[in-house]
């Protein structure tokens, strides 16, 4: 990777995905706290999909608790980790800075809980398979970090390809030279 000056354009748009994820993290929270915490529950589909006021003093789905400081500090460095690629690095694939800008977006929506609030506000509560309750920053994590897997995966396919390719070019064409030309004989008649 090599240090670059992007298009205008790529910064409008990575700039974009994650000021829209960020806005649409905190409007989603400020409702949940607005018209949830009162009532805690609302279902949308009965035993399926409700909608659940919860405080999150950990990570992600709750994990680490107790280790709120040493998690707030990983993140911010991993957020200017990821900032930094994002804008300053070059990329010859579109799908990686697409998710690393929503990775972005969910670790700074958070964030702007953790460090205001002390907790990050969660609200999607699918109890179809009893999952955690998590927000709309969550969701831009996650979708984010399946868009890399998807494109690092697409990327290893078509580098296995190429490589593969390569391999069966000299073979190819040692067949070639050894086969007599079939058009040979009918010239020499």
């Amino acid at each position: 990777m090599e240090l670059v000056k992007k298009a205008p354009k790529d910064y409008i748009i990575y700039s974009a995905i994650i000021a829209v994820g960020i806005i649409l993290d905190q409007v989603t929270k400020a409702l949940a706290v607005a018209y949830l915490k009162a009532i805690e529950t609302f279902p949308l589909i009965e035993g399926v999909l409700h909608l659940t006021y919860a405080e999150n003093t950990g990570m992600a789905f709750g994990m680490l608790k107790e280790h709120r400081w040493v998690f707030m500090v990983t993140s911010t460095i991993l957020i200017l980790a990821m900032g930094f690629y994002l804008y300053a690095m070059k990329s010859e694939n579109r799908l990686y800075d697409v998710a690393i800008a929503m990775v972005v977006s969910g670790g700074i929506g958070n964030m702007i809980d953790r460090i205001g609030l002390g907790y990050v506000v969660d609200f999607i509560d699918f109890r179809l398979i009893n999952f955690a309750v998590f927000n709309g920053a969550d969701s831009f994590v996650c979708v984010g970090a399946g868009l890399l897997m998807l494109a690092l995966i697409r990327d290893l396919i078509a580098e296995s390809k190429k490589a593969q390719e390569a391999a069966n070019a000299p073979a190819a064409e040692a067949n070639t030279e050894a086969m007599p030309d079939p058009n040979a004989e009918d010239e020499a008649k």
